[in-house]
């Protein structure tokens, strides 16, 4: 009797073990769990109230979510309200810029708690460019009417701003084209996301502001690039 309840013990022992290892190994294989902080960047002409469905998305999804409301009055101006906004806050960020959002998280982006950048029909611009010398080099087609009539103005030197080291040549990349787009041209768009190595994801047939016509996908894009950028801890 006395071998016999030895066994069971031994058995009963192994068994927990063997649960434990499991359940050890499961821990310690599990995906991180990713970047949680999101700063959305709006474009000219806008403010950040059009990433309202976006960040909707986000914040269900567990994402903190930050808007950013850079004034537009210089491009100097927008980089400092970008810093500030990064300074504030308590982690790795993925940094995602709408349109001229793209050139001012193209230098911001060199910010040490960037971990990935998204850009949304966006200037992701080289050394020496603008936004007004891309859209000279291949000009694009005339905006909505109402879109035209309802934009906010922004300064001249914010356009005509040439960047001078931009972030997307050290910090892993997203891009979505907008087929449709008729503020930026979409052979622009696939042009800046090819050179910076970008995942590219294109929405056929959507307008300039696909974030706003295609929240769900930009969300989704957004979180891989949370859930996929490393981040040095």
């Amino acid at each position: 009797m006395k071998q016999l309840y030895s066994t069971i013990a031994r058995t009963a022992a192994l068994v927990i073990a063997v649960l434990l290892t499991g359940s050890i190994q499961k821990v310690v294989a599990a995906p991180p769990t990713g970047i949680k902080n999101v700063l959305l960047v709006h474009g000219a002409f806008a403010d950040g109230s059009g990433w309202e469905a976006v960040a909707k998305v986000l914040a269900k999804d567990g994402y903190t979510v930050s808007v950013l409301q850079e004034p537009e009055t210089s491009y100097a101006d927008d980089q400092k309200y970008a810093k500030a906004a990064l300074d504030a806050m308590d982690g790795p960020v993925v940094l995602v810029g709408h349109s001229y959002g793209g050139s001012v998280i193209t230098e911001a982006g060199n910010h040490p708690k960037v971990a990935a950048l998204v850009y949304i029909a966006a200037f992701a611009l080289d050394e020496g460019e603008s936004c007004a010398s891309i859209e000279q080099a291949l000009p694009q087609a005339s905006k909505a009417a109402f879109m035209a009539i309802s934009q906010v103005p922004i300064s001249t030197d914010a356009f005509t701003h040439k960047v001078t080291n931009p972030a997307w040549k050290t910090k892993p990349t997203w891009y979505m084209v907008a087929t449709a787009d008729r503020s930026i041209n979409p052979d622009q768009e696939r042009m800046m996301a090819k050179r910076a190595h970008a995942k590219t994801v294109e929405m056929t047939g959507s307008s300039h502001v696909a974030y706003m016509s295609h929240p769900k996908e930009a969300a989704k894009l957004i979180e891989e690039a949370a859930t996929s950028a490393h981040v040095n801890q």
